[in-house]
């Protein structure tokens, strides 16, 4: 213990007796005694420095090395991140840069989460953005909990097609409020029209849908924003940034809140994070938004500069009016996100986009062509689709791996009835040749 915690055992009595415990215990007590580690971590004995890194190289070589072909999304995407996103994002001044609480001193990260915010509005047809989420799920979490706050009611409506993972955030992050979570039914694959109407009323704060959704498909977004606000609630869109290269900003069709994550943008897949959620909103809530806003201004010289305009969490103003407790910042993955998208620029990202949209409609047309491979849902998709397979998802992938490729994803998991379907991804890093492997692997099942 004495190698990772500096305090010597006077130093840990002299501190229990001045907080007025008996033993370490007594600090844990709120902690329910069948979730306390009983018992020692299951780690090797302390090391020198080579055997440490010796035995790290070891446990990294368990994981699949970056030469599997990755048919996997769900989320998390196999985007191709050009390399002047890292050199840039590894410079000392950005990689080592906090929170900017001084603006004078802090200068180069205000501008680049400025800028993050200025192409995020771009992207999604919005006003204002904010800097930054951790990621799309607790963004869009925290989008419907700030559609409570504006329009006091308390109805939260979502789509049965959204991430079910998101939809796990946001029960969670609702559990302790006097909120109601309702599920919109997507039979087809879509959100239904006839269903939302169904489950609007005068206590519905919001509906919340993801476009494309998490079958991948494409929904109608004008026709179920016009719903929403017949019955006057926001109307909340979980968008995929590189999707907008190509489909209508949800601006542009009555989105109050624009939520996601922009992994997509320029940040690796890092085995599941961290990620950065975004969040941007119409001009007349933006002070209900929360985390934090940079803004741009002058100095007494006139010269340009960038500030910290509003802090919305608790840590900077009175509890009670908070918007938010999130704290963590998320400025190096935005930066990430804001290199690559200065990189590309719009005809960059429409054609990462277009890429994407081409070669999943080739993958899909391909594996149709097998016997026992059955499509699901019908109508348009970006860079996700869906197939019922006549093997078990879990046989298939076990079959893709032993050849090095990772397959789609078992929807079974999330939806019973999807039960034998598989949602594949293929993104703008797959060559014909590799979807012609994957195709030929699984129709030699």
């Amino acid at each position: 213990m004495a190698g990772f915690v500096p305090h010597t055992p006077r130093d840990v009595r002299e501190m229990l007796e001045v907080v007025g415990a008996a033993g370490l215990d007594d600090l844990f007590v709120d902690v329910p005694a069948e979730l306390r580690l009983r018992k020692p971590l299951n780690l090797p004995a302390p090391m020198s420095e080579m055997e440490l890194v010796k035995h790290m190289g070891r446990l990294a070589g368990k994981n699949r090395p970056g030469d599997y072909t990755c048919f996997l999304g769900a989320g998390a995407y196999d985007h191709y991140v050009p390399s002047v996103v890292k050199h840039l994002v590894m410079r000392s001044e950005f990689y080592t840069a906090y929170t900017p609480y001084q603006a004078e001193i802090s200068q180069g990260t205000l501008q680049s989460i400025f800028e993050f915010q200025s192409m995020i509005c771009e992207l999604t047809g919005m006003d204002a953005a904010n800097a930054s989420m951790y990621d799309g799920a607790t963004a869009t979490a925290e989008g419907a909990v700030m559609a409570c706050r504006v329009t006091g009611k308390s109805k939260i409506l979502v789509s049965e097609a959204m991430h079910p993972e998101y939809r796990e955030v946001l029960n969670t992050f609702t559990s302790g409020l006097p909120v109601e979570v309702v599920e919109i039914p997507a039979p087809e694959g879509v959100t239904a029209p006839g269903e939302l109407e169904k489950l609007l009323d005068r206590e519905t704060a919001c509906v919340i849908i993801q476009n494309p959704n998490f079958f991948g498909l494409v929904e109608d977004g004008p026709a179920l924003g016009e719903a929403v606000h017949r019955q006057k609630a926001l109307f909340i869109v979980c968008a995929d940034p590189i999707s907008l290269g190509l489909l209508k900003a949800p601006g542009d069709y009555g989105a109050d809140i624009v939520t996601g994550d922009a992994q997509g943008l320029g940040n690796s897949m890092y085995f599941g994070g961290p990620h950065v959620g975004f969040f941007a909103v119409k001009s007349k809530y933006m002070r209900k938004m929360p985390g934090r806003v940079v803004g741009q201004t002058t100095d007494a010289a006139g010269n340009r500069g960038f500030v910290l305009t509003m802090q919305g969490r608790e840590q900077h103003i009175r509890r009670e009016k908070a918007t938010s407790n999130i704290c963590s910042n998320q400025a190096l993955c935005a930066l990430a996100a804001t290199v690559y998208l200065s990189c590309l620029g719009k005809t960059g990202l429409a054609k990462v986009a277009e890429l994407c949209l081409q070669k999943a409609r080739y993958a899909y047309r391909r594996l149709l062509e097998l016997e026992g491979v059955e499509p699901v849902f019908r109508g348009p998709f970006f860079k996700e689709f869906v197939v019922r397979t006549a093997r078990r998802p879990a046989e298939v992938n076990q079959h893709l791996l032993r050849h090095k490729i990772i397959g789609g994803l078992d929807l079974g998991k999330y939806y019973p009835r999807l039960d034998g379907a598989m949602l594949f991804c293929v993104t703008e890093t797959r060559t014909r040749g590799e979807i012609d492997y994957l195709v030929d692997k699984m129709g030699g099942l």
